[in-house]
């Protein structure tokens, strides 16, 4: 059995364990993951370096990288940096010297898990249990960077471990139907947020003055509300009433409905998940009866499980966004997007 998660999120995982075959051969070469990638104070890192900025942003205090047999090391010479001889080289430019101490510092702080066969994204994670020991985790897309203000899209989601009740949630993001098949997609109603009512953080049932929201209302002291709950962002909490991975647009047009979207828009993973520790228990048993979408085990399955069993949030960002470097085209433009992003 899983122990109860705190509110306090410390861990976070992220895979890089694919074999990135849409970039082959180059990622023959290099892998995916330790692509350049040029940051907007000019300097170029590794893809995967950035999750590491942005989840050190967000208080994240371990880490654990999934990847293939043997390339632990390969991100383990990365994070070490350079010998003492390329160290003074680098004394002329101090921001980089800065960065090679910073990475020995996250060297400290990661650890790996190794994913030996490639049986899909929620088999990947599965591999991290021993890692989560029963508190709630982050989890981010390897290949995917994210950007917000006034803080980090990391940070706005581990917050939501103060009122999530112990439930899983995920960002989304409105997509159109032309995304529908790339993404997990989610049906749900907004919680509405009223803020300084009672003395604990707790949700409360209201009868709402809106028929288009959820009649759960939020209820939480000022100084307990999460950054991502702030004044002017109403309805950005969504109880989930269904998950289904990549819908036909049929299915989403007559299933997956959100209060408060225009039509023709749907609210997909957006590439970030806080998991309640009961998703290992849920991948576990899909292994052990051999669950399978498409031939592989699916994280989105072991969600949707996890809603109808527990009951699952989603929290729609705003302000936040997405980079997305998974095949060779949107590769070039998520490089130019995200060097020139404030």
């Amino acid at each position: 059995m899983s122990s109860s998660p705190s509110s306090t999120v410390r861990k976070a995982v992220i895979p890089i364990a694919g074999l990135g075959t849409r970039h082959f051969p180059a990622s023959h070469a290099v892998k995916k993951e330790l692509f350049p990638v040029v940051g907007a104070d000019g300097i170029a890192r590794a893809l995967f370096h950035y999750h590491l900025l942005e989840l050190e942003a967000a208080g994240i205090e371990e880490i654990c990288i999934i990847t293939q047999p043997g390339e632990d090391e390969m991100v383990k010479r990365y994070l070490r940096g350079p010998d003492d001889n390329y160290l003074k080289r680098l004394e002329k430019y101090p921001a980089l010297l800065r960065e090679a101490e910073q990475m020995r510092g996250f060297a400290k702080r990661v650890s790996f898990a190794v994913q030996h066969q490639q049986e899909g994204y929620g088999h990947a994670v599965f591999q991290t249990k021993d890692f989560a020991a029963g508190e709630m985790v982050l989890l981010g897309l390897g290949d995917h960077l994210f950007r917000g203000k006034p803080v980090s899209p990391y940070r706005e989601l581990a917050d939501m471990a103060k009122v999530s009740d112990g439930k899983s949630v995920s960002a989304v993001n409105r997509i159109s139907a032309g995304e529908l098949k790339g993404y997990g997609t989610i049906a749900g109603k907004r919680r509405v947020e009223h803020s300084g009512v009672g003395s604990i953080s707790k949700l409360v049932g209201r009868a709402s003055p809106r028929a288009d929201v959820s009649q759960t209302v939020l209820a939480a002291r000022e100084d307990a509300r999460p950054a991502a709950l702030s004044h002017g962002q109403d309805f950005r909490l969504i109880d989930v009433s269904l998950i289904i991975e990549k819908p036909a647009v049929a299915v989403a047009q007559e299933k997956l409905l959100v209060d408060g979207l225009p039509a023709g828009t749907w609210l997909g993973w957006f590439g970030m998940h806080l998991l309640a520790p009961s998703i290992y228990d849920i991948l576990g048993e899909m292994i052990r009866d051999d669950v399978r979408d498409n031939g592989e085990f699916q994280l989105t399955r072991a969600q949707e499980i996890q809603r109808q069993r527990h009951g699952y949030l989603a929290l729609e960002m705003t302000g936040a966004q997405r980079f997305d470097f998974g095949v060779p085209d949107d590769f070039v433009a998520s490089v130019q997007a995200f060097r020139h992003s404030p």
